[in-house]
């Protein structure tokens, strides 16, 4: 029977490159000469730390990392920015959290919407993943566009796609 999985995860590593992307392009911009403007990677706690020295530029970084992100293949629904806090002298920092996984409201809710469909599908959620099988291929494809339609604040992929 076909079947596949949804999941919400990202690349590592392409967070990694578009970070150090970044902070090139940091060192490059004009509008940044003598800015104290860096952002860091958290591997362990999967965050990205923005610094600068003023909210205006704090932005800049932000749109910068959105762009560079998108170019390496990342969605812009990973990042879940937080306020834009003071630090140390003038600076300010802003913590970004970087989602994976589906949480189990989220997964019961991604369920009532496969089961309200009326496709011939079945759906079980399986820790921070959900499968979902049926007969026909063509079911499984109008569960994968509903899901596009319908869910739009975190990113799905659907993996694992099995005829």
């Amino acid at each position: 029977m076909p079947s596949f999985d949804i999941v919400s995860k990202f690349d590592l590593q392409e967070v990694e490159n578009s970070v150090n992307m970044v902070n090139r392009d940091i060192g490059n911009r004009y509008d940044f000469r003598g800015s104290n403007s860096l952002v860091f990677l958290n591997k362990k706690e999967n965050s990205i730390s923005l610094e600068s020295d003023s909210e205006m530029k704090i932005n800049a970084v932000k749109d910068i990392l959105e762009k560079r992100a998108i170019g390496r293949g990342v969605s812009i629904k990973t990042f879940q920015f937080g306020e834009v806090e003071k630090a140390s002298g003038k600076n300010v920092k802003q913590s970004v959290k970087l989602l994976q996984g589906i949480s189990k409201d989220k997964a019961k809710t991604i369920n009532k919407l496969i089961k309200d469909s009326n496709l011939k599908v079945q759906s079980q959620i399986q820790e921070e993943q959900i499968r979902v099988t049926g007969k026909k291929i063509d079911d499984l494809q109008a569960v994968i566009s509903l899901l596009n339609e319908k869910v739009s604040d975190i990113p799905l992929q659907y993996v694992n796609m099995k005829k």
